[in-house]
């Protein structure tokens, strides 16, 4: 299975196919609005502004897995994203990240860029998977790893 036969479903509930990414530069971000990394949203919109002609997606994953840092609904995760943020990249609905319903995409991340010592467990919210126009995941960010500090990578995809 590569990344463009995976589904998630969008914010409000549509169904999106990731092959509609084929061809795109992807940072795919498990979020949470309530975690002390919860202000990199502004990074990852600011990247996803910068480059988004250039052939950059920002995906948007909410989880609630750490903390129960993400508790609210899909439709109070996209206000305070949209009002306290701006955000405007793509946003899809809680999932999980780990454990036995961990959705197919982080399955597919997690086994592509595994973390330090290969463990493949997300540790915490704001983990980052940086994608190739190919959908190969080409690296993992950590999640005190800054936005602007992996533009460099990102620059160097498109």
């Amino acid at each position: 299975m590569t990344l463009y036969d995976i589904e998630a479903k969008t914010i409000t509930g549509e169904t999106k196919p990731l092959r509609d990414y084929a061809g795109k530069v992807l940072l795919i971000v498990n979020v949470a609005s309530k975690c002390g990394f919860t202000p990199q949203y502004k990074g990852l919109e600011a990247l996803h502004e910068a480059y988004a002609d250039k052939g950059l997606v920002v995906l948007g994953f909410p989880c609630n897995q750490f903390g129960a840092q993400e508790p609210g609904s899909e439709s109070e995760i996209a206000s305070f994203c949209e009002t306290s943020y701006g955000v405007r990249f793509p946003m899809f609905a809680k999932i999980d990240v780990n454990g036995d319903h961990t959705h197919p995409l982080y399955q597919l991340l997690k086994r592509e860029a595994p973390g330090l010592l290969g463990s493949e467990a997300i540790k915490w919210n704001f983990t980052k998977f940086l994608v190739d126009r190919n959908g190969k995941t080409r690296k993992r960010y950590a999640p005190t790893d800054t936005p602007q500090s992996i533009e460099k990578d990102i620059e160097a995809l498109l």
